[in-house]
């Protein structure tokens, strides 16, 4: 790896004072901002970031047990200071130091350095751009989205030498943001996308978002974008701070440098036509969305500005592909789970799917990895690098698909290895069965149509799908800790399959995120967890007498709300198992009148506890909690805190008895907000996790975690007097059309969601559900609606609400998440 800084010229940069065991010569080859995926700890120089939701310093400790050795802090840590072999550059800002040693960095190149910005398709133009110019060039770019303050020095910081063009993208959120990105970028060619309704509640106008977004070409010599959006251009045309660019301009205008006169869309592509410097020419692309024909717009300019031959723009702008902006994470045969991500397969890009897929808790690691094209690297010096990488993480075991990657085999030590030429080879000759009880990584260029692997290794054909936002759970997850105190923990509710979102894979999202507690029913699914691989403290809400071996086999830890537990749980204890003794929580009664020792049975409680602990050493009490029975009803808010004050009087007396500290918890999610003042050291998170709010004060911050969606079988066409369904339970009173669709009561969704009471969304419209629900599928009116046969349904998401789907079947968000069939498979989704 290349050594960019040494740690004093780091420190000069950064204008950081430099406490150093060393003499400061010691090499800097790479950045560090997130402690969970480091890499290769030699060379390695870790930023310790601070914002509102979390501090880097806090992981300096752990990293150093790791073999980092140089950080970059606003202070030494306390217990880091005997550390004599650690470097410490100490600065006031550590992002601001951060930007600065990447602004420096960049300083060292004269290439082209393209930057992006605008509302909508910088990733898109940027990942198209950086494609259509590899077979010319060597392109470095930002890696998936990152454009923020933070993305942007780490995508800056990946130039080296032997690149020829740079293709960064910058996003803002508020004014003031883009002139430190420009200071970092300062990009020679601008492309402005477009400019939408995206962050407007931070800018007092959309002029004043459209001259903010335009700082960034301050120091650039070419600015491409759209003439007819004319906000932009009229910024662009009164800014004397670009007076000296050449603009070059798309548009339907006469005057724009590339004129658009046509687009048709056939069969699945839109065909484009253009006048450039008074010659008519023309482009395929193989999409139909007008999004998409503004993206191909500026890269084709861009193309034509370069001075590429027009017969090599249109082959290649042919075979533009999809760009997903998000990766995901199914259910596959034999126990697997795939991560598909081969839209890109880049060095940068396969170092952050990989860091994903070591999140995943327990379980074997496998990577399938095509030959990675058109990187400009020695191809041995590039497998090198993966293999140093897959030992790095981990990986159990590599499958190279591809003559490049196969030529290298030997580079691949320390690694379970098949190598096959081709995508056909590897699933003629390799045997699925192979794969069991593992998670897969799909990491492959478009040319080996690794989809083919995908679907071969799908367990479940059934079109109906919940899909699981992993990065809304944790945007939800971040929002319930901003309102936390300092020092309050937080315990995240994984049971009943994590609310139907599912069990291992939510456990493993919160456990890489570093929630205090999860917290499931019964011990079986707690069981399932540690199976899986989750390794950190589980609490079993009703345990079973019968279960308690289970419990202590596996370091679960049991809820105790009777004598009768208390006395079994003692008896557990006597019994020798092998095992450490699981610590107990203490479930007390107060008004809810469901599990629980009520405040008149706390002498004896207290009397047992002592007893217990008297003739059992080893047994400890976590916690001490309670249940609100109505946290999220303004109405019994005094109700509400005379269960807070009762908690307060009865987990004080519990506390006063144990021999070690005991974390006292009480607020749900609905209470975390609305209760503040009763967060105690610990609050439970449950439905609001997944984006079900306690009002709409509340839901306004919350995104929804979960689509439930299937697909349009069959549509047919009924003559009036024609009943649909069981029971002719609809008569059609005019000639109709509906559609059939994938989802029955088998799946989850209830019989009363049928005849008109329930609808769903096709093509943007809400469609009635008509006739009874059937076990397997139901009918939908599409008499008003364009739609055909394969189109998207949605059950609820963003629209319908759960809680709109809830509302109509007189229920509660709880029951319909829950209810949704395992049979559904779930889907899990990372944006980039």
């Amino acid at each position: 790896m290349q050594t960019k800084f040494t740690l004093k010229e780091a420190a000069d940069c950064m204008k950081a004072q430099l406490m150093s065991g060393g003499t400061g010569h010691t090499a800097v080859r790479s950045l560090l901002t997130d402690s969970r995926t480091l890499a290769d700890a030699e060379g390695c120089l870790f930023v310790a970031l601070t914002s509102d939701r979390n501090d880097g310093h806090r992981y300096i400790e752990e990293l150093y047990r790791r073999g980092v050795r140089h950080f970059v802090v606003h202070a030494v840590p306390e217990a880091m200071r005997d550390a004599a072999d650690a470097d410490f550059l100490v600065v006031a800002d550590t992002l601001e130091a951060l930007q600065a040693l990447a602004a420096a960095w960049r300083e060292r190149f004269t290439i082209p350095v393209v930057g992006i910005t605008g509302s909508n398709g910088k990733t898109v133009v940027k990942e198209w751009l950086s494609g259509l110019l590899t077979a010319d060039r060597q392109v470095v770019k930002s890696p998936q989205s990152y454009n923020s303050q933070i993305g942007v020095p780490l995508s800056v910081w990946l130039l080296q030498a032997g690149d020829e063009l740079a293709v960064f993208e910058a996003g803002i959120s508020q004014p003031g943001e883009m002139a430190r990105l420009e200071r970092i970028i300062r990009p020679t060619i601008g492309i402005l996308t477009n400019i939408g309704t995206a962050h407007d509640a931070y800018f007092s106008s959309r002029r004043q978002k459209v001259d903010e977004k335009l700082r960034l070409f301050a120091g650039a010599q070419t600015l491409i974008y759209c003439a007819d959006q004319h906000d932009v251009a009229d910024a662009v045309a009164g800014s004397a701070q670009l007076a000296h660019l050449r603009k070059r301009t798309w548009g339907h205008a006469s005057e724009c440098d590339l004129q658009l006169l046509s687009t048709t869309v056939h069969e699945g592509e839109t065909l484009l036509e253009a006048r450039y410097r008074g010659e008519t020419i023309h482009i395929r692309i193989p999409m139909t969305d007008p999004a998409s024909v503004e993206n191909a717009m500026h890269c084709w300019l861009f193309l034509l500005l370069e001075k590429v031959p027009p017969t090599a723009i249109a082959e290649r702008m042919r075979r533009l592909p999809v760009i997903e902006m998000r990766m995901e994470w199914k259910e596959a045969i034999n126990g697997c789970r795939v991560i598909n991500d081969s839209y890109s397969s880049d060095f940068h890009a396969l170092q952050m799917a990989v860091e994903f897929l070591c999140r995943q808790p327990g379980a074997r690691k496998t990577v399938i990895l095509s030959d990675i094209l058109q990187s400009g690297r020695d191809e041995r010096s590039l497998y090198a690098d993966v293999a140093r990488l897959l030992r790095s993480k981990g990986i159990d075991r590599l499958v190279g698909i591809g003559a490049g990657i196969s030529r290298h085999a030997e580079v691949f030590t320390g690694i379970g290895t098949f190598f096959f030429p081709d995508t056909d080879a590897f699933l003629q000759r390799f045997p699925l069965s192979h794969f069991r009880d593992e998670s897969i990584l799909l990491k492959g260029a478009r040319v080996f149509a690794f989809e083919r692997i995908d679907r071969a290794l799908q367990q479940r054909s059934h079109e109906t799908v919940l899909e699981v936002n992993l990065n809304a759970l944790i945007d939800n997850l971040n929002y319930y800790r901003s309102l936390r105190r300092p020092g309050v923990g937080l315990m995240a509710m994984v049971k009943a399959f994590s609310y139907g979102s599912g069990s291992y894979e939510i456990a493993g999202a919160l456990q890489f995120n570093g929630v205090d507690y999860l917290a499931v029913a019964y011990a079986d699914e707690g069981v399932e967890l540690r199976k899986a691989g989750i390794t950190m403290p589980v609490m079993v809400m009703n345990p079973e007498v019968q279960s308690l071996e289970l419990l202590a086999a596996y370091n679960l830890e049991p809820e105790l709300y009777s004598f009768r537990l208390l006395r079994e749980w003692r008896k557990q204890l006597a019994t020798p198992t092998g095992h450490p003794a699981p610590a107990v929580h203490i479930k007390l009664d107060t008004g809810m009148h469901r599990l629980g020792f009520e405040e008149r049975e706390m002498p004896q409680l207290l009397q047992a506890l002592q007893e217990l602990r008297e003739a059992v050493p080893a047994f400890r009490v976590a916690s001490v909690f309670s249940h609100l029975s109505g946290s999220d009803n303004p109405a019994l808010d005094a109700w509400t805190r005379s269960q807070i004050a009762a908690f307060r009087r009865m987990s004080r007396q519990v506390q006063e008895v144990s021999a070690a500290p005991v974390l006292a918890h009480i607020l749900n999610s609905a209470g975390i907000r609305r209760f503040p003042d009763a967060q105690f050291d610990m609050v439970r998170l449950g439905i609001g996790l997944y984006g079900v709010g306690a009002d709409d004060e509340e839901q306004a911050f919350l995104r929804p975690v979960g689509t439930l969606k299937t697909v349009i079988c069959q549509i047919r066409h009924i003559p009036a007097g024609d009943a649909v369904g069981y029971d002719r339970g609809y008569v059609a009173a005019q000639p109709m059309r509906t559609g059939v669709i994938a989802i029955g009561y088998a799946d989850g969704l209830p019989r009363r969601f049928g005849n008109g009471r329930g609808r769903v969304l096709v093509g943007g419209r809400m469609a009635p559900v008509v006739g009874n629900i059937c076990m397997d599928m139901c009918m939908i009116d599409l008499s008003d609606i364009d739609a055909r046969e394969g189109d998207e349904v949605v059950i609820f998401g963003a629209c319908p609400t759960i809680t709109d789907v809830a509302r109509t079947l007189d229920t509660i968000p709880y029951e319909v998440l829950t209810g949704i069939s395992r049979r559904v498979k779930r889907v899990y989704v990372v944006e980039r």
